[in-house]
């Protein structure tokens, strides 16, 4: 582990101490899990982004075509 030094305004320091305490965590075990946390959500959104990319595109069934922004956004409208 690395010890690691911040600095946070009042109200966010504020915020933590008592999320850290609704949890029953040290401070640093809370902010440690936060940060974890959104590491693992980063590396997840990378991952989908990468394996959905790598997909090559496919033809639209029957050979039909995309409609357009007009046809998209004129669905709901009464006529």
């Amino acid at each position: 582990m690395k010890n690691v030094t911040i600095t946070l305004d009042e109200k966010t320091a504020r915020w933590a101490r008592v999320e850290a305490a609704r949890r029953d965590m040290s401070l640093s075990s809370f902010l440690r899990d936060l940060l974890e946390e959104r590491m693992r959500t980063d590396d997840d959104y990378e991952a989908a982004k990468r394996q959905y990319f790598s997909r090559k595109p496919s033809a639209l069934k029957g050979g039909g075509r995309y409609p357009s922004r007009e046809e998209i956004y004129d669905r709901g409208r009464l006529r």
